[in-house]
């Protein structure tokens, strides 16, 4: 057997509140720990799946850090996504039993691989666990519908400030600081998720630094005054 994949125990995992198994008990906490058989660790940069694969799971991130990616008519990479600790991959692959996009690790990661045939089979034994998995396919709606309004009607600065304002929360709710972000991603991915040029996003970052919004220093960037962030981003509600 591979060694990075290693037995999972769903009770004792500290992001399971983040994860699949929110709102189940222990016994059934014990039956999706027997489904999720193995751990998947990536290296920085290497591929979890790519566009076109048959879809047989779904990865639930332990760790690490992933963006998922669709290849434009010209050739281009369009990021889609960043995806951290306690979120779900694959679900792109439900439809068509393929996956549309790539998942690529953005440093060292680790995954739970959850086979897909086993969460439906788990899903009607337990209407908690089908509710659960209704509400995430309805968060990735309502992101896909966030994008949309980030590409369709917000500035550079104001596209960028809801970036900063997202990773700033969903760090958070993980336990870990909101105000001092390590970007993972590189500026030309945030640009490309963002729909900015790389120039634009460099010079937006310098911006809201003059302005004493953030402090950055390379991949470690400060949040000195989110109000200012959330201004830009909702200015009635501040």
């Amino acid at each position: 057997m591979d060694p990075s994949l290693i037995k999972v125990a769903c009770v004792n995992c500290s992001l399971r509140e983040l994860c699949l198994p929110v709102g189940l008990q222990e016994g059934e906490l014990e039956k999706l720990s027997e489904m999720v058989k193995s751990r998947r660790r990536l290296k920085r940069g290497e591929g979890l799946f790519s566009n076109g694969d048959t879809f047989a799971a779904l990865y639930a991130v332990r760790f690490g850090m992933f963006k998922t990616r669709v290849n434009t008519a010209d050739g281009r990479d369009q990021v889609t996504g960043f995806q951290m600790a306690g979120e779900i991959l694959g679900l792109d692959g439900i439809g068509t039993d393929h996956h549309t996009c790539d998942a690529v690790a953005l440093e060292d990661s680790e995954v739970c691989v959850i086979p897909f045939d086993q969460v439906a089979d788990l899903s009607r034994t337990f209407p908690v666990m089908q509710l659960h998995f209704h509400k995430m396919m309805s968060r990735e709606i309502v992101r896909d519908h966030g994008v949309m309004l980030l590409l369709g009607s917000m500035r550079a600065e104001e596209r960028l400030a809801a970036f900063l304002l997202n990773i700033s929360q969903r760090l958070r709710a993980r336990g870990f600081s909101s105000s001092e972000l390590v970007l993972r991603m590189t500026r030309e991915e945030i640009g490309s998720y963002l729909g900015l040029k790389l120039e634009t996003v460099s010079r937006t970052f310098s911006k809201f630094q003059d302005e004493g919004i953030l402090s950055v220093q390379q991949r470690l960037v400060q949040i000195l005054d989110p109000q200012a962030l959330q201004h830009l981003v909702n200015p009635e509600q501040c």
